[in-house]
Order: structure tokens, then C-alpha cells, then sequence
């Protein structure tokens, strides 16, 4: 029972914590390893382990910034783009100790359905989630700025069929954490056929 309460306390507590929250202390780039070696443990069917990471640390988190708002200035339509979302993407990592890039690289031939893959780099995730919750660590798991569009694709050198999954944004902060909050229990969502 000492393991589930440990887990069910991990998973209950983690929250995410938006980058302008962290402290601008570092975190050892061991300790990133070791959350992906957590990562590396998702289920995978077939064992094609689809994840894969592009860690940004030191002075990599602000030439990524610079990089993804740049990214952002050029794709975006001169209608729709606004110096503050293209500021903002330049100062996310002012504060932030690494970014992860995940992505889903996709088997050649494909033998796995894609929504399996896609499903296991998100478990992936979640694992790195939950270890840096264990840790103390901070983090934000983002599909905002250009993570959905093609360019950062391009940016990566990623293949047609990979998919980006979002970036995490990690680091430490001082902040209290936000109140957890669902949409109801998970009763509500739940159908027992007996």
C-alpha cells in the first residue's frame, strides 16, 4: 500500500506551473537524464518507443525562445500576429531552467497505428510530469506558440509523419501551487459492465 499512496499522492499534487512562475534556479542537467530515463519506461506496443526528446539547457533555452518567436513572426499573418504573443514567446525561458521538445517520431514501415504512438509519447510525457513533481520541479507541458504548426516541424528536421507533441518547460518556483480542480468526478465518466 506504501507505493500507491505515494503515487496517488504524486499524481494529486501535480499541477502545471507556467513558466513566468519559475525562480531562475537550475536544475542538473543529471537530474533532467534521469527524467527521461522515466520517459523512456512509457508503455509502447511493439516496442517502437516513438519518443523522442530535444533538450534545450543553458544557453539553448534562450536561443530556442528566440528561435520559436522568430518562427512565429515569419509564419504568422501580418493580421493576426501581435508583438505581445511574439514577446511573450522570447521571455519564456528568461526564468526557466531547460526545455524538452517531445516529438512523435513515426515508425518506417508503419506497423503501429498512429494514435498508439501517439498515445505512448504522451505517457512519456506524463512520466517526465510525474518525476518532476516527485522532485520538487516545476513544470509546463505547452502546445502554444508554433508547436502544432509546420514550421517548427521544419525548424526540428522532423519527417512528414512525425508529430510534435509540445514542449515542457521546467524549472523551480516559490510560488504556491494552484488548487486542483475536475469537471466533476471520475464516477461521472465512468461506465461499469457487469
Amino acid at each position: 500500500m506504501e507505493k500507491i499512496n505515494t503515487l496517488s499522492e504524486i499524481i494529486l499534487s501535480r499541477r502545471s506551473s507556467k513558466p513566468a512562475s519559475f525562480n531562475g534556479a537550475k536544475i542538473e542537467d543529471e537530474i533532467i537524464t534521469n527524467l527521461l530515463n522515466l520517459a523512456h519506461w512509457a508503455p509502447t506496443h511493439g516496442r517502437t518507443e516513438p519518443w523522442r526528446f530535444k533538450v534545450y539547457a543553458g544557453n539553448g533555452v534562450a536561443t530556442f525562445c528566440e528561435a520559436h518567436a522568430a518562427l512565429y513572426k515569419t509564419n504568422t499573418d501580418p493580421e493576426l500576429f501581435t508583438t505581445a504573443k511574439f514577446e511573450n514567446l522570447q521571455q519564456l525561458g528568461s526564468q526557466t531552467s531547460h526545455i524538452i521538445g517531445v516529438y512523435m517520431q513515426r515508425q518506417v514501415p508503419a506497423k503501429i497505428p498512429l494514435v498508439e504512438e501517439i498515445a505512448a509519447t504522451a505517457a512519456a510525457m506524463q512520466n517526465i510530469l510525474l518525476g518532476a513533481e516527485a522532485l520538487g520541479i516545476s513544470a509546463l507541458w505547452s502546445t502554444g506558440g508554433m508547436t502544432h504548426h509546420p514550421a517548427l516541424k521544419s525548424f526540428w528536421g522532423l519527417a512528414e509523419d512525425d508529430v510534435v507533441m509540445g514542449l515542457l518547460y521546467l524549472g523551480y518556483s516559490d510560488a504556491p501551487k494552484a488548487e486542483g480542480k475536475r469537471n466533476g468526478a471520475a464516477a461521472e465518466k465512468t461506465s461499469w459492465i457487469r
